[in-house]
């Protein structure tokens, strides 16, 4: 089986509200998303398809074939349009980043030639997408965020030699440091009502107190107890990360830690 995939750009506006609610609770629920004259994104849409090779022209699809029909739809659909207003699935359904990708999802699953619909990601901004993948009902949320330590790479189960060997000028006795971006992946069924699957301000709270005010600008050797004898590895600190949020937040699903542009690491829990 062989996947690929295509990258569309569109914008619309959007609110969250809910009518039966007072303003207090749209605002404590939907913060600045509240807002009845509504906001908007430039979004970015992946959509990735999968099937067999042909033997013959030694592709699965044309892939302008797979362009026109979601082009056509996003074009016709969503494409410059105020969602609550102007499409009726987001007359019922909030326009949520996760309801859109659902929504996407039921609207192109069949309708692509000659191959099989895989995975539908869209990019809200630099720091919030969501995905689907397959036909569970089942959307991944991904939030991004930024912090700033030193580190030195040391394992004291191995000689100096042996760590400098290995670990090279990240043995640096006194450190060195990157600008780390984590991405928290939740999962989960949309919200009938608000068309959520997390509150994302109780999410970056607990980010905020478990991630960002151990870590965020410090020396993880020697600033923080969780590295005082665990070598901080990005491994290992995708790993510790995981392990602080998972008891706080319950639909975790994955970590991805970014520890340069070129070095990227992920964690799904411990197996079962």
């Amino acid at each position: 089986m062989l996947y690929l995939s295509r990258k569309l750009f569109f914008s619309a506006a959007h609110f969250y509200r809910v009518d039966q609610w007072s303003e207090e609770k749209n605002a404590d629920t939907f913060g600045l998303c509240s807002n009845a004259h509504g906001h908007g994104h430039d979004y970015v849409l992946e959509v990735m398809v999968k099937g067999k090779v042909n033997p013959k022209s030694g592709i699965v699809v044309n892939i302008t074939d797979v362009d026109k029909v979601v082009k056509t739809f996003v074009c016709n659909e969503l494409d410059g349009k105020f969602l609550n207003k102007e499409v009726p699935y987001f007359q019922t359904n909030l326009p949520t980043t996760e309801n859109i990708v659902k929504f996407l999802w039921e609207s192109l699953h069949g309708e692509l030639p000659n191959c099989e619909l895989h995975k539908i990601r869209l990019k809200e901004n630099d720091f919030l997408y969501a995905e689907k993948e397959g036909a569970a009902s089942m959307v991944r949320l991904t939030r991004r965020y930024h912090f700033s330590t030193a580190h030195r790479l040391h394992s004291n189960d191995l000689s100096v030699e042996e760590n400098k060997a290995l670990f090279g000028k990240c043995n640096n006795r006194y450190g060195h440091g990157h600008n780390y971006y984590l991405e928290v992946t939740v999962k989960g069924i949309p919200d009938p009502i608000t068309g959520m699957i997390i509150d994302l301000t109780e999410l970056d709270e607990i980010v905020d107190q478990e991630i960002m005010s151990r870590f965020d600008h410090k020396h993880l050797n020697l600033d923080t107890e969780e590295f005082k004898t665990l070598n901080p590895t990005s491994e290992n600190v995708a790993v510790v990360i995981w392990d602080l949020l998972s008891l706080k937040v319950p639909n975790l699903f994955k970590i991805g830690l970014f520890e340069t542009e070129k070095n990227y690491f992920e964690y799904f829990g411990p197996e079962e």
